[in-house]
């Protein structure tokens, strides 16, 4: 039985975060772009402390984590529909304290950490003073750990890195970076790497270049390319255990991913609304845009690309929530809902920027920035060929090959073997349709 039903007090903070992110969330778009992933100052601080406070106050703050470490431990149902209403809006996620690569960070700080790495970066990054970056992905292997040549050696009690990390996200205003490199490459391939928390003002650790997102202006987030030359780590620095690099790894992309899906059913929903308003309001040939039959078809399909990955997505969340965890039927539809966030993305933003006509391909609708975010939905935490290749693998481990080069289903052979099962009454109705 699946129920993705929330309690009604819980509709009641749904319907508060849309009243309040419409209010006071959306407006920080426009007035202060591309500030949301900065450490604040003082005169933007008076702006949204208060802002953030009210969500602390609703029980609202950084849900994506138990109530032992300072969040509300709701589950991946309530998490989607909570990414739902603030994911249209750059600050929706930093004002609800949940703004990524942080999340993600501070999962595996919660799970792998020591006692004192918590209190060092944990809590303050939970706290929302300071920004983290994870630093994984490399020039010349992408996302593919096994093709990574970034080292960590030992040298005594510490451990020196050496090597390139690109597309290292908010670099440059991040406290420290979760880096992952070779500490063994000798081992079973998934065996080869570890974690390290290196402090961003660390010696050695330089910016080769200055990558940013596509079309985004100089003042947006950086993606840079690192190099780590001789970046020398204290034994406390490690995160989890040598070697544990790659599953550390998993247990923060698995929950990234579905967080993107679940942000992806927020954006397309807030195309297909504005599409939905501008059929609405706009004529054409004196009948309104909404009565002619293409558009319908246009405004139907986008509504069920939607409604379909939204159930997947919920229907995703509550089986992690059901206490499945990232088994490998689960890790199947996150991989699918990976898949399907750049798809979804792409379809709905592209209709209602079609719909809008003219005024959808100018700067002034929204279209540019969730046109833009569709690619990026087929990229992030892994390419979608890597995805389909992988729930493909899990999709096939529950079925069987034939028992010869037939498939199973073949009908003369299935025809024949109810025909013998059913031989005496196919005998009766010969005689019986036989006699005169």
């Amino acid at each position: 039985m699946w129920d993705f039903s929330t309690e009604p007090e819980f509709e009641q903070q749904l319907q508060w975060m849309r009243e309040f992110t419409r209010a006071e969330v959306a407006p920080l778009d426009l007035v202060w772009p591309h500030h949301h992933h900065k450490a604040p100052a003082p005169w933007l601080k008076k702006v949204i402390d208060p802002l953030k406070q009210e969500v602390r106050a609703r029980g609202l703050w950084a849900c994506h984590l138990g109530p032992e470490l300072g969040g509300r431990g709701f589950g991946q149902v309530q998490l989607s529909l909570m990414n739902e209403i603030i994911s249209p809006f750059q600050w929706g996620p930093t004002i609800f304290g949940v703004q990524g690569p942080d999340t993600g960070n501070a999962e595996i700080i919660a799970h792998y950490g020591t006692p004192d790495q918590r209190q060092r970066y944990l809590e303050p990054l939970l706290n929302g003073e300071i920004f983290s970056a994870f630093s994984m992905t490399e020039p010349q292997g992408g996302a593919d750990p096994l093709g990574f040549e970034c080292s960590a050696a030992r040298d005594g009690t510490d451990w020196v890195i050496n090597g390139r990390k690109f597309f290292t996200s908010n670099s440059e205003e991040a406290a420290f970076l979760v880096v992952m490199a070779v500490t063994d490459p000798d081992v079973e391939p998934h065996r080869r790497m570890s974690m390290f928390l290196v402090p961003r003002d660390t010696p050695g650790i330089e910016v080769t270049r200055r990558t940013q997102y596509m079309n985004e202006p100089p003042e947006a987030m950086d993606h840079a390319l690192l190099t780590y030359d001789n970046v020398r780590v204290g034994a406390d620095g490690l995160l989890g255990e040598p070697g544990q690099g790659f599953e550390i790894a998993q247990t923060r992309l698995s929950g990234g991913r579905i967080h993107h899906a679940m942000r992806a059913v927020g954006q397309a929903q807030y195309a297909l609304d504005m599409a939905c308003e501008r059929v609405q309001s706009r004529t054409l040939r004196g009948r309104p845009l909404a009565h002619q039959p293409l558009v319908q078809q246009a405004i139907t399909e986008s509504y069920a690309q939607v409604e379909q990955f939204r159930l997947f997505v919920l229907r995703t969340a509550w089986r992690i929530d059901q206490g499945d965890g990232y088994t490998p039927a689960v890790r199947r539809d996150i991989a699918v809902a990976k898949v399907l966030s750049a798809q979804v993305a792409h379809d709905v933003t592209r209709r209602a920027m079609h719909l809008h006509g003219a005024l959808g391909l100018s700067n002034e609708m929204p279209f540019g920035g969730l046109w833009s975010l569709a690619p990026g939905y087929a990229i992030w935490d892994g390419p979608t060929e890597s995805h389909l290749s992988s729930a493909a693998r899990l999709i096939l481990r529950d079925h069987e090959p034939s028992v010869d080069d037939l498939p199973s289903q073949w009908l003369p052979r299935r025809v024949d073997a109810a025909r013998a099962r059913f031989s005496e009454a196919l005998a009766e109705q010969e005689a019986y349709e036989g006699a005169p």
